[in-house]
């Protein structure tokens, strides 16, 4: 073989090796070896993983891949999972997607649907049966539990409390538990004066006997918030988001929808954030500081 000849084979073969190097790298990115599922710490970690591993088993049979349940250690971790690329699919609340949608490209594909009340759901406050609060308004003064800093439950009633005149750190003190089951403690233990939860949540830990009926009573509703959505990670191939996107709605199980209070999980529609963009940009103009810092 020639010098020439000699050169040219091995460029070609450092060619075709980069090549074939490139289409697994482009492979490996479109369809990942495990999908990482992420999940938000609405309670314990372990309760969590718990109730929805019928899903993880059905979304690994149905893909035909590993599948893996993250649950974020707060709700603006789970939404930084998915734009550092650690989950390539995660259950975001509605504030969460629209803050973290400033600074990554996500895009929201199913939310749950139910009986009665559609794509929505409420948020409780509640305080203990003695308390003589009866109102929102008798909150003056109060400490306040919520779960996670960046939950609806919190933007949700800290606008309805701005309405009120009411300002956090001035009128009332919010105190972070963490989560909706920690929340009902504090209020049953007397630990603070009042605490607001997701009423789904608070409903179930009632029918579970892990809130006693008669320790507390709810004194405010929230207006709807919409509900959570899946969500896609930036990054992934059209092909694997459709097989995932349809994996979810068809979702038919009711032991998988249950965990969800849902009838079936619809497409995400943009339109119905808009009431949660408006608590969000009326808190940021009365409450600076109120938005986490982008990372």
């Amino acid at each position: 073989m020639s010098c020439v000849s000699r050169r040219v084979f091995v460029f070609a073969a450092l060619l075709a090796s980069a090549i074939l190097g490139a289409g697994s790298e482009v492979a490996a990115q479109q369809r990942p070896q495990k999908l990482v599922v992420g999940l938000l710490p609405s309670e314990a970690p372990e309760t969590v993983l718990r109730l929805n591993e019928p899903l993880r088993a059905y979304l690994q049979k149905r893909l035909g891949m590993p599948v893996e349940l993250k649950v974020a250690s707060t709700y603006v971790s789970a939404g930084e999972d998915l734009q550092l690329g650690h989950a390539d699919i995660a259950y975001l609340g509605p504030i969460v997607y629209l803050l973290r949608s400033r600074t990554a490209k996500l895009e929201a594909f199913a939310r749950p649907l139910h009986e009665g009340t559609g794509p929505f759901f409420k948020v409780v406050t509640i305080v203990p049966a003695a308390s003589t609060a009866q109102t929102l308004t008798d909150l003056k003064g109060a400490i306040v539990a919520f779960g996670d800093r960046a939950s609806g439950a919190i933007w949700v009633v800290r606008y309805q409390l701005l309405l009120a005149g009411f300002m956090p750190g001035q009128d009332y003190t919010i105190r972070g538990m963490g989560d909706n089951t920690n929340v009902a403690r504090a209020v049953t233990e007397g630990l603070v004066y009042a605490g607001c939860m997701s009423q789904p949540v608070f409903n179930r830990l009632m029918k579970e006997g892990k809130i006693d009926p008669k320790s507390v009573r709810v004194i405010a509703e929230s207006p709807n918030i919409p509900e959570y959505m899946w969500t896609f990670r930036d990054g992934l191939a059209p092909a694997f988001k459709e097989e995932i996107r349809k994996a979810i709605l068809e979702v038919n199980d009711p032991e998988m929808l249950k965990v969800f209070r849902a009838s079936s999980f619809i497409p995400s529609d943009e339109a119905d954030l808009e009431q949660a963009r408006k608590w969000i940009v009326a808190t940021e103009a009365a409450i600076p500081g109120t938005v986490p810092k982008a990372k």
